[in-house]
């Protein structure tokens, strides 16, 4: 019994070694090659543990809305945004360690649990302001993309008023939002 258990640390330290000397071919979905093995109870720790600011990690992978491409991947973004956590999807994303930074285990990973979220330089209290200044001459809409309505909206002056404020009741409520489909920018 003793030396059976001798010969099976001898093979799991052995495969151990191999398995740290051998390095994975690095494709971008597989990760890249193993530095160091991380050893339980040591100082090092898992690079994949690592939080995002010792990270670079790629943008979410833009599917264009192909369902099935997502599926057969395991990853990407078939739909961007959401105002909900439950409408926003999540995806995996490739993230590597940045250079100086200590870790064991795989450099390059994938990350799950990035929300497919994109921001495109729209302002919610921005559009606001231009909507109770300006909104009459359909300035609201040229900022979030709709230029069609927004030139509908300048030639009859807000509809006549109405268009104007219910332009506002819409940006308020969350039923006017940018037109590429982005989220509001957090910041003012």
């Amino acid at each position: 019994m003793k030396y059976l258990l001798r010969l099976i640390l001898i093979l799991n330290v052995s495969i151990v070694l191999a398995a740290t000397s051998k390095s994975s071919q690095d494709d971008s979905l597989v990760c890249s090659t193993i530095e160091k093995s991380c050893i339980p109870h040591s100082a090092l720790v898992n690079c994949s543990f690592l939080p995002e600011s010792f990270l670079e990690c790629d943008s979410p992978l833009d599917l264009k809305g192909n369902k099935t491409e997502q599926e057969v991947k395991g990853y990407g973004c078939s739909k961007f945004g959401g105002w909900q956590y439950e409408d926003v999807q999540h995806t995996a994303v490739m993230c590597r360690v940045l250079d100086g930074i200590e870790c064991c285990g795989a450099r390059s990973f994938l990350r799950h649990g990035k929300p497919c979220v994109k921001y495109s330089g729209h302002y919610f209290t921005t559009t606001l302001i231009y909507s109770l200044l300006l909104g009459f001459l359909g300035l609201d809409r040229f900022c979030l993309g709709l230029t069609g309505t927004a030139v509908g909206k300048l030639l009859t002056l807000g509809g006549f008023g109405v268009w104007w404020v219910v332009d506002i009741v819409l940006l308020v409520t969350g039923s006017l939002t940018p037109e590429d489909g982005s989220n509001w920018n957090t910041n003012v």
